[in-house]
């Protein structure tokens, strides 16, 4: 098969869609739910998948935010980028919430400590499924993922991050009319100077723990076969998941030796502790808007916020990921038709996994006292729950 044909056939629609994210619409590669209703306003999303397999998962929760179902109560946001396959990101998709909501019966309350708490369960509960299937399925140890989260509780709005994923608030400005984009979100890759410094005060004796290679800064200056790893995990120094680089007996035989290192670590190389910050909402600020970097590869946090505001809400999370495929496409000087016509896996030379989640903020609801339960995950074509990406 040549390059065009991959490129252009057989179409996407002709894969099974998932029943369980009939909440939403499938077109293609792309799923998408314009408009719904969470505890504080209305909410979009949406997911365009490039991978042969889908590695973003995401979903929104809203409602309790304990396991005993009376409170507190609010909307939990969570995206979900996975690298090396889908596997530790279905995980995420499937436990972190579970895991907050159990913290937060405990303490009876939402805070920082309750989302750590989480976050540490969510990895603790993967190490754990990487360690049972490690003697059938060893590269399962080298798939991981970028874990963004939000929680809006009582006129508070909690973030949390491990990666490269990001969320950017639109704060509306009196004096002027006009929206800025404030990001929220701290991020975790090697191409930030600051991340840089870290990993080096971290291995002070580690010369080769940030290497420049081909104009990108990557973590061990690992180079993978697969297309996602080697543009972007390799950067990543936050994620759940990458045991090979957290735990030593994981960087051996029967991993395949492309992704083994090759000198012995002492301590763990990349890092699970999320980077967690609070905002009081204010009645100036206007929306979220959650998103994997596939977004912020091709939009800035202002252009995105400018498309939000000067834009109809319903759809908002739509045209975020359609102005970002339109950029993808004027840069490789083709057509944004002709784009949408490539199908998943060499999809992913031109742009990838993107999923949004855009959360309006109705000042008038923030301090809900009890609101319906709304659960809805970002779709995309179904393939079997433990399918780990072609090696």
């Amino acid at each position: 098969m040549n390059f065009l044909q991959a490129c252009f056939g057989p179409r996407s629609d002709r894969y099974v869609h998932s029943g369980s994210n009939s909440v939403g619409r499938q077109d293609g590669l792309l799923w998408y739910k314009d408009m719904g209703q969470h505890s504080t306003g209305d909410f979009s999303m949406a997911v365009v998948q490039a991978n042969s397999l889908l590695e973003d998962q995401s979903q929104i929760e809203s409602g309790s935010l304990s396991s005993n179902e009376s409170g507190p109560f609010g909307t939990f946001v969570g995206i979900y980028d996975g690298h090396g396959g889908p596997e530790t990101s279905r995980y995420i998709n499937d436990h972190l919430f579970q895991h907050l909501k159990r913290f937060t019966l405990e303490q009876q309350s939402m805070s920082v400590d309750v989302i750590r708490k989480a976050y540490q369960a969510a990895e603790e509960g993967f190490v754990s499924v990487v360690t049972r299937q490690w003697p059938m399925k060893p590269q399962i140890a080298a798939v991981g993922s970028c874990c963004l989260t939000g929680v809006v509780c009582g006129g508070t709005l909690y973030i949390a991050n491990l990666g490269d994923s990001r969320a950017v608030l639109g704060r509306a400005v009196k004096a002027t009319g006009e929206v800025i984009a404030v990001q929220l979100s701290d991020e975790h890759n090697a191409c930030i100077e600051s991340v840089r410094q870290e990993l080096c005060s971290m291995h002070p004796d580690d010369k080769q723990i940030v290497v420049l290679k081909h104009n990108v800064w990557r973590v061990k200056g690992l180079i993978q076969s697969r297309f996602k790893r080697e543009l972007k995990s390799q950067g990543v120094s936050r994620a759940i998941g990458d045991i090979y680089l957290k735990k030593a007996e994981f960087n051996r035989e029967p991993l395949y030796a492309k992704f083994r290192l090759r000198e012995p670590f002492k301590r763990p190389i990349l890092s699970a502790e999320p980077s967690i910050s609070t905002h009081h909402l204010l009645p100036d600020d206007r929306f979220v808007i959650f998103a994997s970097d596939g977004l912020w590869e091709h939009l800035t946090n202002q252009e995105a916020v400018d498309i939000i505001q000067n834009h109809p809400r319903s759809g908002s999370a739509r045209r975020l990921v359609k102005a970002a495929l339109q950029e993808a496409a004027k840069k490789r000087e083709m057509r944004y038709s002709d784009l949408k016509k490539i199908d998943r896996g060499v999809r992913r030379f031109f742009h990838d996994d993107i999923t949004v989640i855009v959360l309006f903020l109705d000042s008038s609801n923030l301090f809900v006292s009890k609101c319906p339960s709304v659960s809805v995950r970002g779709g995309g074509i179904t393939l079997p729950p433990n399918t780990l990406a072609p090696c």
